[in-house]
């Protein structure tokens, strides 16, 4: 197995609820709830783990039933699981609402705990013993600015690659500080748009735009249009095949992710490491889950050839 792909970042309970016919806004709609360990971090940590790669999770819980329920999903999936508990505060979750073919109306994010992460518990023992060995790092924008300032340090003193997941348009711009730093941001078009001010009439212009700020390497995703990646001056993009049913998109961005890291870090082209990740996102949306149990290696060949072939740009 691979060093380990460390990750900083969200972890908590993910709570969905779906309405099953037409969305009557200011009324009671019929449907239904589920509730699961999630978070961006969270959710990138178990497809890695799951694509087979060796994964340890640092990050903030509460010292409650939730954070029991975090705990307990990232074993299941076979993470090494070395989180900061706070015994007397509650586990962070999000909250949201989504129409009967699973598109998000609304959410709320509780995440008032991602603020007690601050800079110096990076510097603990027990943060060096998880970075000990590490291939990369992967963080997300649940954390506060200057956390992720100081994780970037530690990341350019261990000459570790620095991944990060956007999360959210609100929190995105918590990477501004350090977008020359990072050598791959997941985002999708609203995300890439609060970052840099932009909205280009074709996604094919984003590599350029998102150079211009100074991210060396990027993905932008655009639900069921054109995905782009590029890595300095290399781009490409391809437009993920039809879903006749989407269970869920909650999650998709962060399968596309892990899926893409993944072949990266094996060292796979930036046009088969794209594919690699809308496979691992393809197998997502099929399953009403953030993260799809069935995710494996297997699972990520059998649907390669439904993703067409990623063109380059020039």
């Amino acid at each position: 197995m691979s060093r380990p792909v460390v990750v900083f970042g969200g972890a908590h309970i993910d709570r969905r609820g779906r309405i099953e016919g037409e969305t009557v806004m200011g009324a009671s709609n019929p449907g239904h709830f589920i509730s699961e360990a999630g978070g961006g971090g969270f959710n990138a940590a178990r497809a890695l783990s799951r694509l087979g790669n060796a994964v340890r999770l640092v990050a903030p819980r509460g010292g409650d039933e939730a954070g029991e329920s975090v705990a307990a999903a990232a074993v299941e999936a076979g993470i090494d699981d070395r989180p900061f508990v706070f015994l007397d505060r509650v586990t962070p979750s999000y909250t949201a609402i989504l129409d009967r073919d699973g598109g998000l109306i609304v959410a709320i994010a509780d995440m008032d705990l991602y603020r007690l992460f601050t800079p110096r518990r990076l510097r603990t023992l027990s943060v060096r013993a998880a970075l000990d060995g590490a291939g990369a790092i992967l963080c997300d924008a649940n954390l506060p600015v200057e956390t992720l300032a100081t994780l970037a340090e530690i990341a350019a003193e261990l000459r570790l690659p620095l991944a990060a997941i956007a999360i959210s348009p609100a929190k995105v711009v918590r990477f501004r500080p350090i977008i020359d730093r990072l050598d791959w941001l997941f985002m999708n078009a609203a995300e890439a748009k609060a970052l840099t001010g932009a909205s280009p009439a074709c996604p094919a212009e984003w590599p350029a735009i998102l150079r211009g700020v100074g991210l060396g390497g990027g993905i932008v995703t655009g639900g069921s249009g054109p995905i782009v990646a590029f890595e300095g001056e290399a781009a490409a993009m391809l437009t993920p095949p039809h879903l006749d049913i989407v269970a869920d998109v909650t999650g998709a961005g962060d399968a596309t992710a892990a899926g893409f890291l993944s072949a990266w870090l094996r060292g796979t082209p930036l046009t088969e490491a794209l594919r690699e990740g809308v496979a691992a996102a393809l197998i997502t949306l099929e399953t009403p889950s953030a993260t799809a149990a069935a995710l494996s290696p297997d699972a990520l060949k059998s649907h390669l050839p439904l993703v067409p072939v990623a063109k380059m740009l020039s």
